[in-house]
């Protein structure tokens, strides 16, 4: 499985951006998905995860009301929609997949994208 990123860019503080991940395989329903970041000299961090199939959505307490992740089964596709950008949310966003059920710890996702810069300015 391939992952492959793409959306990021330069935002202004309170501005919204959508980033993708295109899976080179089928998702299967019971697949979780989820988005990592991981900012210069921190720790990744879990941002969002989305079960395939009943699109059971989680969240990271920093963006939880700003951002949304979803899911396009036809297109092997997930997104994540960031609405209310903050400096602090300026960081390498990762996609990535998992079929060991949903977790926010990156260990527990088998397969990752090479990561897209998201910069949000002041």
């Amino acid at each position: 499985v391939q992952l492959q990123a793409s959306g990021g860019g330069l935002v202004q503080a309170g501005d919204s951006l959508s980033v993708s991940c295109l899976s080179s395989a089928r998702i299967y329903s019971s697949s979780v998905m989820g988005w990592f970041r991981q900012a210069p000299g921190k720790e990744r961090e879990f941002v969002a995860a989305i079960r395939w199939g009943s699109q059971l959505t989680y969240y990271g307490d920093s963006v939880k009301g700003r951002f949304t992740i979803s899911r396009d089964s036809a297109k092997n596709t997930v997104h994540l929609q960031m609405n209310s950008l903050k400096p602090e949310d300026t960081a390498v966003y990762y996609c990535a997949a998992s079929y060991r059920g949903l977790s926010t710890v990156a260990n527990e996702y088998e397969f990752w994208g090479q990561g897209t810069l998201v910069t949000v300015s002041s």
